[in-house]
């Protein structure tokens, strides 16, 4: 639908005070097309069957995995009481399991430890702006202070005031190349 649709950016250029080129109406169209209802879908990443007939997500997977691995920074967000998200950048996640569950350190007695507490609704952010990339996952965040869970991802220098918060991701939302992506993780 996008190809058909761009070989009428002439008549588009038409009703603008600014042309657009053809590439700049592509990257509107695939911002918006996968927005509207009947196009709508939700792709399960974890559905090896559903990836290889979506060549939008194909890896996804992989992406999520190498992102989670090798950027040095994260960003989390948490809700407050009032319903705003606080965002905050941390230190890659310790570990991961897949792409579902990831895990991180903190302090205790940190805003974003109370805030979850309270609301463990969450998302993580993980940004290659050289690549122009962005994940975005969304899911709950679990806040552990046991010894098992610190024991798990301890490095020498943490502290005995340090917890471990446990993101479990349910859906995300994948940016590259002018294109999102919306997708599940079961």
């Amino acid at each position: 639908m996008i190809e058909h649709c761009a070989q009428f950016v002439n008549a588009v250029n038409e009703g603008l005070e600014k042309p657009i080129t053809k590439e700049e109406y592509i990257g509107m169209m695939k911002s918006y097309f996968p927005q509207l209802k009947r196009w709508r879908q939700t792709l399960d990443v974890n559905n090896d069957d559903a990836m290889k007939v979506n060549p939008a997500l194909v890896g996804v997977k992989e992406l999520i995995a190498q992102m989670a691995d090798k950027l040095p920074i994260a960003y989390i967000s948490s809700v407050d009481q009032e319903g705003f998200p606080w965002t905050k950048a941390m230190l890659k996640p310790r570990k991961r399991e897949g792409i579902k569950t990831f895990y991180f350190t903190t302090n205790t007695f940190s805003i974003r430890v109370a805030q979850y507490k309270v609301n463990p609704k969450a998302s993580i952010y993980f940004c290659d702006a050289k690549g122009f990339k962005g994940m975005m996952l969304r899911g709950t965040m679990e806040v552990l202070t046991d010894a098992a869970s610190k024991e798990m991802i301890w490095r020498d220098g943490d502290e005995q005031y340090y917890c471990v918060l446990k993101f479990t991701a349910t859906d995300g939302r994948f940016y590259s190349d002018f294109y999102p992506r919306s997708f599940v993780i079961e």
